[in-house]
């Protein structure tokens, strides 16, 4: 399975020679040579991870492909056909198997509502949390996706989010708020969490990918 990075919070899997989008946010350029769509998931109803515009794109290309988001989604989106997904779901779509995980956003302040938000598993291989620190319970990650800036985020919580999981890779993500230096800083200590426990930590920009 190959895992892209795009802009901030968005990533593509692939294997089969399919395709599934996940998070298509509006900080992310419109998402273009896509191959066999089959699927998009979103993570909560935050606009860093969907817009209207995009799904509307990605759905004229390739339609009635099911979008899989928990019931903050389906009730943000309802111009679109939302599959509702809770913690604990197990989703097969095409070569993707998706489980479900966490429940709930990070929260940011008390005076902030805590909305839904669901961090997915992919083929018990990739793990990407949205925007929490949900563990997968005691999977075995290959490869994981953790947040390294955001307005919820303590860079401690993120170090011990990542020693919790003890993936074998690692990659920084939800990472577009930040500036250069800050991202660098963050990776940094990221980078640190992953070799605590035997890992690796690799960096990918925006279109690099890791292979699963």
């Amino acid at each position: 399975m190959r895992v892209t990075k795009h802009e901030h919070a968005t990533l593509t899997l692939e294997t089969g020679g399919e395709t599934l989008i996940v998070d298509p946010g509006n900080f992310t350029t419109p998402l273009l040579d896509l191959e066999r769509v089959i699927g998009i998931v979103i993570t909560h109803e935050h606009p860093d991870h969907w817009t209207p515009d995009h799904l509307s794109r990605i759905l004229t290309a390739f339609p009635e492909i099911p979008i899989f988001g928990p019931d903050g989604v389906k009730q943000a989106a309802t111009d679109f056909s939302i599959t509702a997904v809770h913690p604990g779901d197990v989703i097969e779509v095409g070569p993707f198997s998706l489980e479900f995980f966490g429940g709930t956003h990070a929260v940011i302040h008390e005076s902030v509502p805590v909305i839904d938000n669901v961090g997915v598993l992919v083929n018990d291989e990739f793990y990407y949390p949205g925007d929490s620190y949900a563990v997968p319970g005691d999977k075995k990650v290959r490869l994981l996706a953790a947040p390294v800036g955001a307005p919820w985020l303590k860079i401690g919580e993120a170090m011990d989010f990542v020693l919790a999981v003890a993936p074998r890779r690692a990659f920084a993500t939800h990472d577009w708020t930040l500036s250069v230096i800050g991202k660098q800083m963050g990776s940094a200590r990221l980078k640190w969490a992953a070799e605590q426990n035997g890992g690796e930590f690799i960096t990918l920009e925006p279109l690099d990918s890791a292979e699963v």
